[in-house]
């Protein structure tokens, strides 16, 4: 075999080592938040038997983010100092998978907070060691497109449209409880499938940073990852945005069987629109970012994502009102690009799960852990539309901050003349 025959040969198998990851971590992300929404939805049920004030929802749901960033932080840190990422992820997914059962067994709003503490616990891990590995693998032209099928529309697909059907199903049909006993046997095939699929390292490398990663030199330490500007920006993002996602989520099935009167098919069927947005932003997003850069796609999608919760508000007719989601729910394609590829651009591979890790952690403290707290006090004293429109805030403030980002995305730096990668000049 001539050397062209066998660079040919390699890049097959890259390639589709890369479908094959792509296709794991989707599976692996997106049951991650099939049961990370499923609290959301069965609020009603929950509140029916234990009895839950917003406040109370509102904690439950930030318990989970605050576990979640500390973990991320922690396991994104651990990765690049160990230089492993597989087992790692094995026992993220097999923990929360166990974790979110435990839900179904608990009596009270107490033990309900433990193991949505422990659930966090598990899944902080996930995103960044997917994300690190996805990144790698992933030819250059495509990076944008994969990493936002593994981070948004995974979680659109199995959280936001299966999840709300699914779970509501159960929970009329057989109880609230057992509805958070279905994730146990996908999580086990997928930790699986990881352990017999998923490589260390991919065939062929294809982060632009990675030849910064060789073994003789030293790992970049967290403070020349906090001088990045794109990384500190990403991470004020990431509290804003998150301000805005855990808002919506949280209190939107309540906010729509309480405020606006629906019965819990018509509210399903209004959350699985903004599922069906979430599927189709979650890739379009990033994949239209491959061309036009990520700046301004972030800054054109953040300004439709501001008009979902006055939409949620002002919009009386649930037909008019999940087409609009459909339009305007543009902010889990966003997420994308400021917690995963804009850092995957700007960091060395060495320190890549360490950026990752903290941005999504400090964002899950501020936005995921605070945010929905205040908002449930919040809408406890005025009423749950003021937690919409803290939603909106957030989204407000992330299209300011898009503004100070630095372009990443190789084909418009290249039609520009500019470096492919940002990070090399700051470390």
């Amino acid at each position: 075999m001539t050397t062209h025959d066998a660079g040919h040969a390699a890049g097959r198998q890259a390639d589709r080592y890369e479908n094959r990851l792509l296709l794991i971590l989707f599976l692996a992300f997106g049951f991650v938040f099939f049961d990370r929404q499923a609290l959301a939805f069965l609020a009603p049920y929950i509140d029916a038997e234990i009895g839950l004030t917003n406040a109370q929802l509102g904690t439950l749901s930030g318990v989970l983010a605050l576990t979640w960033a500390l973990a991320g932080m922690v396991a994104g840190r651990l990765s690049d100092r160990l230089g492993r990422r597989k087992p790692i992820l094995i026992a993220a997914v097999l923990c929360f998978s166990l974790f979110s059962s435990a839900s179904g067994l608990m009596g009270a709003f107490a033990g309900l907070l433990a193991a949505r503490a422990l659930m966090g616990v598990a899944e902080g891990a996930v995103l960044p060691m997917a994300q690190s590995l996805m990144a790698e693998a992933s030819r250059e032209n495509r990076r944008g497109l994969n990493m936002g099928l593994v981070q948004g529309s995974s979680a659109g697909l199995l959280g936001g449209i299966l999840a709300p059907l699914v779970v509501v199903w159960l929970a009329e049909t057989i109880g609230w409880r057992a509805a958070f006993f279905v994730t146990i046997i996908p999580g086990l095939l997928i930790a699986a499938w990881i352990a017999k699929s998923v490589h260390e390292r991919p065939p062929v490398s294809r982060l632009d940073t990675a030849a910064v990663d060789e073994p003789a030199l030293p790992k970049p330490p967290l403070r020349e990852v906090l001088k990045l500007r794109n990384i500190v920006l990403c991470m004020m993002i990431a509290c804003c945005y998150l301000t805005w996602f855990i808002i919506l989520i949280t209190f939107t099935p309540t906010f729509l069987t309480t405020v606006k009167g629906y019965d819990p098919g018509t509210m399903s069927g209004v959350m699985t629109c903004l599922g069906v947005a979430w599927v189709l932003w979650g890739f379009l997003t990033p994949g239209i970012s491959d061309r036009i850069g990520r700046k301004p796609a972030l800054i054109l999608f953040s300004v439709l994502a501001l008009i979902s919760p006055f939409a949620l508000v002002f919009v009386a007719d649930p037909v008019l009102l999940g087409a609009l989601m459909i339009l305007t729910y543009t902010g889990l394609g966003c997420f994308t690009l400021f917690m995963a590829t804009i850092p995957a651009e700007t960091v060395p591979r060495g320190a890549l799960a360490t950026a990752l890790g903290l941005i999504m952690g400090v964002g899950e403290l501020a936005g995921g852990f605070l945010a929905p707290v205040i908002a449930g006090w919040a809408s406890d004293q005025w009423g749950l539309s003021t937690a919409m429109f803290i939603a909106a805030g957030g989204a407000a403030l992330v299209i300011v901050l898009s503004f100070g980002l630095r372009e990443t995305a190789p084909a418009v730096l290249r039609r520009r003349g500019a470096p492919a990668a940002v990070a090399k000049e700051a470390m």
